[in-house]
């Protein structure tokens, strides 16, 4: 006759499944929750997952079924799915109610930053996430035209109610200015533009507020940073060695504002030929360089692909309007990356201040 079922016993069997990324089991993160038993033997309990863009939560799910169906006369095993995002804990002077602040940037003009923070917030929105977008490239704003946004932001009291695409909350100076109208700005207004747009819009509750960067490392950057302390950097290149002489530049920025760097996009990796060859149009193996040369993760190769291009100017990112092909995949797999190392991050920062 088998032992009877108790919440000890699932407990003990889950604390020895652990997070692939974290290395932690999910009974110390406090990931179980809600553990019941029904008819003496049925398990039911949650798994609070620490991002719903876990890229790994499949793997979570089965090992954890696993180790609950391995004792002795237990049921029928039901699983519940949630998540729950874990804030940086920085303390940050201007005060938003984000958990998380993801900077893209890149060290020149032209590899697809835009791109790639446009798919990335849709990405994690399309997993469950709430997230922001803000365009921070004040000279040269595309995110209005990339997310296919023509509702301008309106005013509710003294807060900017941002518009929404795609699950996204979206903030642009190309929102307020003709598209014919060049600025030119010096430091202070452009410091100016970046305090509002972090005070002044209604972000609401966020897990994520991505910020995609102006090519280079000037006056936007040091606001930035000096505004609203990051929880990390991610820089995009092309494979070419022009193209890494000036990532490696803006991947140092990142070092010299003390910004966690969470690793490296290739962009435009390679051309997918018809009979199933790959073209490296910019070289090959330059973002790999470069993230082992500084010891940060190579989050992703993201293959060239005129739809990526077409489904920017018209307004539709490329995980949504194609979400079937090599180049959305790459990018939603870079999303459950960035997502998976700012869950590490979180939990590291938590562990220093005592709070895990």
């Amino acid at each position: 006759m088998s032992a009877s079922i108790t919440k000890d016993l699932i407990i003990a069997a889950l604390s020895k499944v652990l997070d692939p990324e974290i290395k932690k089991d999910l009974v110390t993160l406090n990931m179980i929750q809600d553990v019941a038993i029904e008819n003496g033997k049925d398990v039911r309990f949650s798994i609070v997952l620490t991002t719903p863009a876990c890229p790994l939560k499949n793997t979570i799910k089965k090992e954890a079924f696993e180790a609950v169906q391995a004792i002795p006369g237990v049921g029928k095993i039901d699983i519940n799915m949630t998540s729950k995002v874990r804030s940086d804990g920085i303390s940050r002077e201007i005060k938003i109610p984000v958990r998380n602040v993801i900077a893209i940037g890149s060290g020149k003009g032209g590899v697809g930053k835009s791109t790639v923070a446009v798919n990335i917030a849709v990405a994690l929105a399309k997993a469950g996430a709430s997230v922001g977008l803000m365009d921070a490239d004040i000279y040269g704003p595309n995110i209005p035209t990339m997310m296919g946004v023509e509702d301008t932001p309106r005013s509710k009291g003294d807060k900017i109610i941002p518009p929404v695409a795609y699950g996204v909350k979206i903030i642009s100076i190309g929102f307020f200015v003709p598209s014919d109208q060049p600025l030119i700005w010096r430091g202070p207004m452009l410091h100016n533009a970046i305090r509002q747009f972090i005070a002044d819009v209604e972000w609401g509750d966020l897990d994520y507020l991505i910020v995609d960067l102006p090519p280079g490392t000037g006056d936007i950057q040091l606001s930035l940073t000096q505004s609203l302390p990051l929880s990390g950097g991610i820089i995009v290149t092309l494979p070419q060695e022009v193209s890494l002489e000036d990532a490696l530049r803006g991947l140092k920025m990142y070092e010299k504002l003390n910004v966690p760097v969470l690793g490296v996009i290739e962009n435009m990796s390679y051309l997918q030929m018809p009979d199933g060859t790959r073209m490296d149009v910019f070289g090959t193996g330059g973002g790999k360089r470069l993230a082992e040369t500084n010891n940060v993760p190579l989050l992703g190769e993201i293959p060239l692909d005129p739809a990526v291009r077409i489904s920017g100017d018209n307004g539709k990112p490329i995980v949504i309007s194609h979400p079937e092909k090599a180049s959305a995949k790459a990018l939603q797999s870079i999303a459950e990356n960035i997502a998976g190392q700012v869950s590490m991050m979180a939990y590291e920062n938590a562990k220093d201040i005592g709070k895990v």
